[in-house]
């Protein structure tokens, strides 16, 4: 993720300084409490959450029990994408799993800038782009790491994971019971 974001940063640095400003003007900083819901099931996603600092978690409700589909770090947009994109209501919730700090752009100012400057429309694909990517990871580790090889990349990727996030919510991204967590936690 570091060389994505680096290239995320070279974009924005090399937008024009009219540019630049726009975006701080249509940016909000906002903090929210650990607990807090920024998105519920059912409501059309408007916003994009960009983190600042905290720790996000994105899931869903089947059959009443809450199944993880991400967590979003420091510099990690968190928003429902079929919902942002399409406008239709979605099926995830997003809350904070922490005290967090993020940066909200709402989508029709997001969509006016990109009329207004075109530049803006390279950094949309980019970051269009990056979320593709990291959606195939997903899968494909899914479909092809051991539930030991999963938890292992999981660490590696994020270490402050056992601080803040509940072994349920760990287990649930990695789509094995809290049993086997158990297990494969005591390996190490």
């Amino acid at each position: 993720m570091v060389k994505h974001f680096e290239k995320i940063e070279q974009l924005v640095a090399s937008l024009d300084l009219k540019t630049q400003l726009f975006l701080d003007k249509i940016e909000k900083t906002k903090f929210f409490n650990k607990g807090d819901i920024l998105l519920s099931a059912g409501s059309v996603c408007r916003k994009s959450f960009h983190v600042r600092s905290g720790i996000v978690r994105k899931y869903y409700i089947q059959n009443g029990k809450e199944i993880t589909t991400d967590f979003c770090f420091e510099d990690d947009i968190a928003l429902a994408y079929t919902s942002y994109t399409f406008q239709q209501p979605s099926t995830e919730f997003i809350d904070c799993l922490t005290d967090v700090k993020v940066s909200i752009t709402h989508r029709e100012q997001w969509e006016a800038a990109k009329k207004r400057f075109p530049r803006l429309l390279e950094l949309d694909l980019l970051l269009t782009e990056i979320h593709a990517g990291a959606l195939e990871e997903d899968l494909l580790d899914l479909r092809t790491l051991t539930a030991t090889e999963r938890y292992e990349k999981l660490l590696t990727q994020a270490p402050e994971l056992l601080q803040h996030i509940k072994l349920t919510h760990i287990a649930s991204y990695l789509n094995i019971s809290l049993e086997t967590l158990s297990r494969i936690r005591a390996k190490f």
